[in-house]
């Protein structure tokens, strides 16, 4: 080393560090967010069209909830990717995520398609983990697993084959693909759980050493 700056040496400069500043609210994840929660209202009233059992509504339907489930996609990868992640879209993004399901699993209940038990789990799962992420968040985030990711397909995928007026193979498949949802619902949300007590229980640990 010379310890001569590499400016005086002839070395190149290294730029500064651009300071960041907060994300603006007006963001595409945020837009992406503010669309899916705009979907949940004109989803439900094309699933009830026409009584609710009319395959071209069920149709439009589906193209709305499969928007949504699309938007839910990228919305959360974009924040993080370019740094737009903003207080609102902490709390509109799981919003959102949990409003269309809901919808669509009420609507599928309400309409004798899915027994309302089912509904009841996935939703008292869905509520249920995502209050309890805000209980921990001061002490830690607990992130997506790989097995809640699975779950989120699988549901998504068996509430999309559900809106749809599927007859023959394709009415049984469903079955099953709900019933791998509604597993992997209440395997992950145990996960999550177990995670949750180990954060709370670090965190108390943490505050009792804190002189």
């Amino acid at each position: 080393m010379t310890g001569v700056p590499a400016s005086a040496a002839g070395g190149h400069h290294r730029p500064a560090a651009a300071t960041v500043g907060p994300a603006s609210l007006w963001n595409i994840a945020n837009i992406l967010t503010m669309v899916r929660l705009l979907l949940v209202p004109g989803f439900v009233l094309l699933m009830l069209h026409n009584g609710g059992y009319d395959p071209a509504w069920r149709s439009f339907a589906w193209a709305a909830f499969a928007i949504a489930m699309i938007t839910d996609l990228f919305d959360g990868h974009l924040a993080r990717r370019y740094n737009l992640v903003t207080d609102f879209g902490k709390i509109a993004d799981p919003i959102a995520d949990k409003a269309i399901m809901g919808a669509a699993l009420i609507c599928l209940s309400a309409l004798s398609d899915l027994p309302w038990w089912v509904t009841g789990v996935i939703l008292f799962r869905e509520i249920g983990i995502t209050l309890m992420r805000f209980w921990v968040i001061r002490i830690g985030v607990i992130p997506a697993s790989r097995g809640g990711k699975m779950k989120t397909l699988a549901q998504g995928t068996a509430v999309g084959m559900y809106i749809l007026a599927l007859t023959g193979p394709l009415a049984s498949l469903r079955f099953w693909v709900m019933a791998v949802a509604v597993v992997l619902t209440v395997v992950t949300g145990l996960d999550y759980v177990r995670q949750a007590i180990v954060l709370r229980r670090a965190g108390r640990t943490t505050e009792e050493a804190t002189p």
